[in-house]
């Protein structure tokens, strides 16, 4: 019909060596794309395609292919750990609304709705080496160097069909949802392997697909816009700031063998009153976001003289952190003032105790 068979046509720079040298056998740097594919896998070769920016050449080594194999094992780690924590959960019957999530749930969906749109956006353009690194950045940076690794707590010490539970799972789930979409054109093999596993009834009650590969983008990610929350992004981009803060103050303490983790640590920390504005909406839950015993907040001008105060985007801090009291809680393992209080459970701190035996904490942001 005198039309081309196909709508568009990419172009691409060659494939060089790490020095920038063309592929050549009698250079002898020639990589056999076989011998990747039974060493690596496909999806790894898939992963360094995505990543290199095609318009220009397209350097390939083996230590580019080590690294694209690490950022491939974190990218699928973070899909295995939502998948484990998500095993008992029914979308259709154990789904939490958006109202009732606890803010830090709501802040991981918001995310992954936003970086779907990014997303989104890279694809149409053909920006591949964008995807790869929004992706990555999502899995590493947004979940398990901070979301999942908050929520952790929760998952293990909170009771079976609590709120903050299922509020987690609610997030992981959609989380999990969205992740198997967005790596299906590249990670085609790793995306049908995680499809297989997600929960087979979706939450209207439906059978779940045969295969992701006749899906499109992710539709259940609810629009969070208009649902009241005490913490705007700015917020949550301020406890991020902070939190890198204080976990640098607990590394120098495992350094100096103060304490063996965050759970071991009592923290402080002296803020500025915008600072402080924002992280006094935690309250108690504050130690769950630093992932120490104890945390409290102080005005900036009565830390100690000794303490550096360090300038954030937005306000200062001085985080003052030491071993905490109290005795190890042997369920949850924090630093209890409270550990033994309750003579029917002498090793529990009277929050474990509230969940085994009694109506379980509540919770509202972590």
């Amino acid at each position: 019909n005198h039309h081309a068979p196909y709508r568009q046509v990419l172009t691409h720079g060659f494939t060089v060596d790490q020095q920038g040298r063309k592929m050549s056998k009698s250079l002898g740097n020639v990589i056999a794309p076989q011998k990747l594919l039974k060493t690596l896998g496909a999806d790894i070769v898939r992963l360094w395609v995505c990543s290199a920016d095609y318009r220009g050449e397209m350097t390939v080594s083996n230590e580019i292919l080590d690294r694209m194999a690490d950022a491939y094992r974190r990218i699928r780690n973070t899909a295995r750990y939502l998948l484990a924590a998500i095993h008992d959960f029914d979308p259709a019957t154990n789904s939490v609304a958006p109202a009732d999530m606890l803010a830090i749930d709501r802040w991981a969906v918001k995310r992954t709705r936003e970086v779907q749109a990014e997303l989104e956006e890279a694809y149409a353009n053909y920006q591949f080496h964008q995807v790869y690194q929004a992706i990555h950045h999502f899995c590493i940076v947004d979940m398990s160097s901070f979301y999942l690794d908050i929520i952790k707590d929760r998952q293990y010490t909170m009771g079976e069909d609590s709120l903050g539970r299922r509020s987690a799972q609610t997030a992981m789930y959609l989380v999990a949802e969205a992740l198997v979409r967005w790596i299906t054109p590249v990670l085609s093999f790793t995306a049908d392997e995680i499809w297989q596993h997600l929960p087979q009834t979706l939450a209207d009650g439906t059978a779940r697909s045969d295969s992701v590969f006749l899906e499109t983008w992710f539709e259940g990610l609810p629009d969070l816009a208009a649902t009241p929350d005490d913490f705007s992004d700015a917020d949550w981009q301020q406890v991020i700031a902070v939190r890198d803060v204080v976990s640098k103050s607990l590394e120098a303490l495992r350094k100096d063998g103060v304490i063996g983790g965050g759970l071991d640590a009592a923290v402080t920390v002296h803020a500025s009153p915008e600072l402080v504005d924002v992280l006094g909406k935690f309250g108690d839950e504050l130690r769950f976001v630093f992932i120490t015993s104890t945390a409290s907040l102080a005005p900036l001008d009565a830390k100690p003289a000794a303490l550096e105060t360090i300038k954030l985007d937005k306000g200062q801090v001085a985080v003052q952190a030491e071993r905490a009291s109290g005795e190890k809680c042997v369920r949850c393992w924090h630093l209890r003032e409270d550990t033994g209080r309750d003579a029917s459970h002498p090793e529990l701190c009277t929050r474990c105790v509230s969940n085994v035996d009694g109506p379980g904490e509540d919770r509202r942001i972590a």
